[in-house]
């Protein structure tokens, strides 16, 4: 991986990543909106996959809970990834060569894979995932593997700071 040294090092030595790390400021305020916009989007994520399985407003149908929650699924998404990007900007090496942060992106790829999916087939049948329909099974076999995924990112987002 001598490439991703190379670029750490050539990132690292930018203006930007240098005004990043020598502000006092930046990284607290980047991180503890970072946090804040994780727990939107897991909250979010959580919520529509707690109602396929049948624990969160079970008697609402779920286009309706999809339609509240998915919204705050990805539009604070592009806030994770502009306040992601100055993390990593300001800490190339820390976070692009950690395997903590690496499994923590293949874990994000896998739930956003989830979630997209969970979308298109709502939109696919509105009745998808009802508790009357006979996706219901399949509903909470896409449900269970998001809610891990979602876990997982955030266990992994804490463990980059200790490796």
């Amino acid at each position: 991986m001598h490439w991703l040294n190379e670029f750490c090092t050539w990132l690292d030595a930018t203006s930007l990543s240098q005004a990043i790390q020598t502000a006092a400021w930046v990284t607290p305020t980047v991180q503890t909106i970072h946090i804040l916009a994780v727990a939107v989007v897991v909250v979010s994520a959580l919520m529509i996959d707690l109602r396929l399985v049948g624990v969160f407003a079970a008697n609402q149908p779920l286009k309706r809970v999809s339609a509240r929650f998915l919204p705050l699924v990805w539009w604070p998404m592009l806030v994770l990834l502009a306040t992601g990007a100055i993390m990593i900007i300001g800490e190339p090496a820390r976070a692009l060569k950690s395997p903590i942060f690496q499994l923590k992106m293949a874990l994000l790829v896998g739930a956003i894979a989830i979630t997209g999916i969970q979308q298109w087939l709502i939109r696919r049948d509105m009745s998808w995932g009802d508790l009357a329909s006979g996706s219901r099974r399949v509903a909470s076999l896409v449900a269970i593997p998001s809610i891990a995924l979602w876990t997982g990112i955030i266990f992994a987002g804490r463990w980059i700071a200790y490796w």
